[in-house]
């Protein structure tokens, strides 16, 4: 200890961070070498060790992108603003916070996989800062950066050669990296490198799906947390191939002058990922066949998943956080939801809406579009339950996040992205918690919960509602509101009347 600098030895050097009520971090960390040039689509390599104590006082490089997150109108009113950082290939950093750096408390760690799908997003964005859940949970808090989009997941094995076999899960090989990098390193922050929870929401619940089946990275953490989003399938070579065809042709370069897209600087690369894409998957982890063997959760959940016990869950109104700038929102009329649902439904709109309509009597057009909009996520979370389940194993535990935020006068509901400042304990610093009194209750009940699970690998706790681990038959989940609750197949009418539907790849 310096003064109130902390300092620890890391296997690559010397790291001096920062300690601020009780809560020691440390920014920015080198976890993998630069992914730039003849590195850029393939799989990462380790940092190189460096002499003398590195300043780890602020977060490092974000990997390139269109925007900077956090600094969109809708993200500072909703989730506040956060940092502007540098884009760059020199991105493979991370962050820890940790009450304590005494190798021998063994504390559970928990690393966050940041959202905003495949595309976008960083480790460093204000709403995950890791300080009041360590300090919550008594654990040590992770957050990383990896490659994004074309970086991470332009897939150029069929047109380029095996020398790029790595190239369509390159993003989450660099995951992987970060985790072997706290297998040698988190016992200098106070960690247990046995005890490793990865969670994360939205993008960030699909990157912890699709690690669960990556052989490369069983062992490296032993419990699972999705929240928001599930993969049930990767993206299949084929498509894949398809998509690098469509930005090759853009930039005029040949599949043979793979030096030529190597070398290109990484702003035109960012601009030509927005040029061409035509799908929402069209930069996101490929089935390979050797990285990634098969699907994460279908036909069957991939084998190395089931060894690890899973939390998994959705937010009560999901597509609210998406609807928010509807011009319509609040005024849709039944004529109008009508004329939605029919291309989206077709001949079962009715049975369909119906369903809705009987189960929730009170509930405007506009309440009923948010409720048919937001239920792809929660089936895909049961499907991939089930999957677990039919698998054997470790057991599952369902959740669901039902508690109603009062923001823009209750626009936003339990929307998409509401539980994460509940789980940091960040709903102070959250605007798009609004001013609910209850709502820092439940968000020590939830950073408690999730930090029990990370601990133990089941999430029961003195001082909460008993919560069994899911199972077909009676489907408990516990659902988070004030007060929170164990419910059995809530919402069972909604969820089976979209049977023989394929709502979520």
């Amino acid at each position: 200890m310096s003064g109130t600098r902390p300092i620890v030895d890391t296997a690559l050097g010397r790291l001096e961070g920062t300690l601020r009520d009780g809560i020691r971090a440390f920014k920015g960390i080198p976890y993998g070498a630069p992914t730039g040039g003849r590195r850029r689509f393939q799989a990462p390599i380790p940092a190189e060790p460096w002499t003398g104590v590195l300043d780890a006082s602020r977060f490092g490089p974000i990997c390139p992108q269109r925007g900077v997150p956090g600094q969109t109108e809708l993200e500072r009113r909703t989730v506040g603003a956060s940092p502007r950082l540098p884009h760059a290939e020199d991105c493979l950093v991370l962050n820890v916070w940790t009450p304590g750096v005494d190798p021998a408390a063994r504390r559970p760690v928990m690393v966050w996989l940041h959202g905003r799908r495949f595309e976008a997003g960083a480790g460093s964005e204000d709403l995950y800062d890791g300080a009041n859940l360590a300090r919550r949970g008594d654990v040590v808090v992770v957050t990383l950066n990896h490659r994004l989009n074309a970086f991470g997941y332009l897939y150029l094995a069929e047109l380029c050669g095996a020398g790029f076999a790595d190239s369509g899960i390159a993003g989450l090989l660099d995951v992987v990296l970060a985790l072997e990098w706290l297998r040698d390193n988190a016992a200098a922050f106070g960690g247990d490198p046995q005890n490793v929870t990865i969670f994360g929401e939205s993008g960030g619940g699909r990157k912890v799906s699709t690690l669960l089946a990556m052989p490369s990275a069983r062992g490296l953490f032993q419990r699972a947390i999705v929240q928001s989003s599930v993969t049930l399938r990767a993206v299949e070579p084929q498509a894949a191939t398809q998509t690098a065809e469509r930005l090759l042709a853009h930039l005029d370069i040949a599949p043979s002058d793979v030096e030529a897209l190597q070398n290109l600087p990484f702003a035109r690369l960012t601009d030509a990922v927005q040029a061409v894409r035509q799908d929402v998957r069209d930069f996101e982890p490929v089935v390979d066949g050797n990285r990634l063997p098969v699907h994460p959760f279908e036909p069957v959940a991939a084998p190395s998943a089931t060894p690890v016990p899973l939390l998994i869950g959705t937010n009560k109104d999901e597509a609210a956080l998406f609807l928010a700038g509807d011009p319509r929102r609040r005024r849709l009329t039944d004529a109008e939801l009508l004329e939605r649902l029919t291309p989206l439904l077709g001949e079962r709109r009715d049975e369909i809406l119906g369903t809705y309509r009987a189960c929730r009597p009170e509930a405007s057009a506009w309440q009923l579009w948010i409720a048919i909009n937001s239920e792809a996520r929660r089936l895909a979370a049961v499907r991939a339950a089930e999957q677990r389940l039919a698998a054997g194993g470790a057991p599952v535990f369902m959740y669901s996040f039902d508690w109603e935020s009062d923001f823009l006068g209750g626009l936003l509901g339990a929307s998409h992205a509401m539980e994460i400042p509940f789980v940091f304990d960040n709903t102070a610093s959250a605007p798009m918690t609004g001013s609910r009194p209850d709502r820092e209750e439940l968000a020590r009940t939830m950073s408690t919960t999730w930090a029990t699970f990370a601990r133990s690998g089941e999430p029961n706790r003195e001082g909460l509602v008993r919560w069994p681990a899911y199972d077909t038959r009676r489907r408990a989940t516990m659902i988070f509101d004030s007060p929170c609750r164990i419910e059995s197949d809530p919402r069972r009418d909604e969820r089976l009347v979209w049977k023989d539907l394929d709502l979520y790849r």
